[in-house]
């Protein structure tokens, strides 16, 4: 039985880490460990009990408005004092925040394997995003395992130098996480939600928390998002994150606003019931990059480039910037333009069919297998 650390710590790595670590709970050639490293601590332990996991391990790095070399470098102490104690065959890291950086410069320098999971995702400009683009960059390096989502980070892997034979094109598995979701979606808990199967309005779905989004262009992306509201028969849903470089640019503008409801995060299966009953997203979020062409939601993407750039040439999200004129004159055209809403709200499988979790568990039982023969 080989075992395996999951360490990671904020929500997006924890929905799309779970679908594989319960499927390795019932696989006898397994033993996972899950690692929480607390990066977004309440939104991280709501997400983990949806999916009934419980970290085995708390690193609880977090504390007020700490830098991203503060929370690095808490990470990769933390680590380096327990990591050697837990007798792993390999640790598994997720994508690209700084949870997986630092996880993984821990297990590189304890010799310990590391599979990266939504590996090769490139934009193009180190810069954006930040510091997402250098993190999963700067792994690549490191990495023993690279599990592709789509062939086009494969080939992003193999262009870089990365050999053929560590890499494995595998779907996304937030594919996988988002249908069991959708299949088991509540009904609405958020007091302010209640009347939303009654409401006959087109909702929109919105967000942004990207450290490129904050200052200047918060302003713009809130200003578009009261202008939208302010148009016949559409509600604007925001679920805000939690960080208060957002809140407080944020909130000023949407409160009180008569067609604009904020939210705290949804868990999971919530989001997805918004997901589900939206017109349109509009969002800056890896996931919602994800999970809304999935779903057949037009989405816009807040943002000038993106390493997700299937979705936007299957034709079901566009990038939009985030300038206030852009953003409402793009929703706009999907508010009002019934041919090119129906143009862009089609389903598409450009992250995954649903079944990458067992793709990532076979590559994985390969790689250990071939590492039993060269010892």
């Amino acid at each position: 039985m080989r075992k395996v650390a999951f360490i990671f710590g904020t929500r997006p790595e924890a929905i799309k880490c779970a679908p594989v670590i319960n499927a390795m709970k019932l696989d006898r050639r397994f033993e996972p460990l899950v690692v929480s490293t607390g990066q977004h601590r309440e939104m991280l332990d709501i997400t983990l009990m949806e999916f009934s996991i419980r970290p085995d391990i708390e690193l609880n790095i977090m504390q007020p408005r700490q830098t991203l070399s503060q929370v690095t470098y808490r990470i990769l102490e933390m680590l380096s004092g327990q990591i050697d104690q837990w007798g792993m065959d390999a640790v598994i890291v997720h994508g690209d925040t700084a949870s997986t950086l630092a996880a993984a410069l821990a297990a590189f320098q304890h010799r310990i394997p590391i599979i990266h999971l939504e590996a090769g995702l490139r934009s193009g400009n180190i810069a954006s995003p930040y510091p997402e683009e250098a993190n999963r960059r700067l792994v690549a390096q490191i990495a023993d395992l690279h599990l592709a989502p789509t062939i086009r980070s494969s080939e992003n892997l193999v262009r870089e130098g990365v050999r053929e034979d560590r890499v494995a094109v595998t779907g996304n598995t937030v594919v996988d996480a988002l249908r069991w979701a959708a299949e088991n979606a509540p009904a609405f808990a958020e007091p302010a939600l209640a009347d939303l199967n009654n409401d006959t309005r087109r909702i929109v779905v919105a967000s942004a928390h990207r450290r490129e989004s904050w200052g200047a262009p918060m302003h713009e992306i809130a200003r578009a998002l009261v202008r939208l509201s302010f148009q016949e028969n559409v509600r604007v849903i925001v679920p805000l994150h939690k960080n208060l470089a957002v809140r407080e640019v944020m909130l000023p503008y949407l409160s009180d606003q008569a067609n604009i409801t904020v939210v705290d995060p949804l868990p999971y299966r919530n989001f997805c019931s918004l997901m589900l009953r939206s017109h349109i997203i509009i969002s800056d979020s890896s996931g919602a990059e994800e999970e809304g062409p999935s779903l057949g939601k037009p989405t816009l993407i807040l943002r000038d480039i993106t390493e997700r750039p299937e979705a936007v040439e299957a034709g079901t999200a566009r990038l939009v910037g985030r300038s206030t004129a852009r953003i409402v004159s793009e929703a706009s055209r999907l508010l009002c333009d019934p041919d090119e809403y129906l143009r862009m709200a089609k389903p598409v499988d450009a992250y995954g069919d649903g079944k990458a979790t067992t793709r990532v568990i076979d590559a994985i039982a390969r790689y250990f297998a071939a590492q039993t023969g060269r010892e």
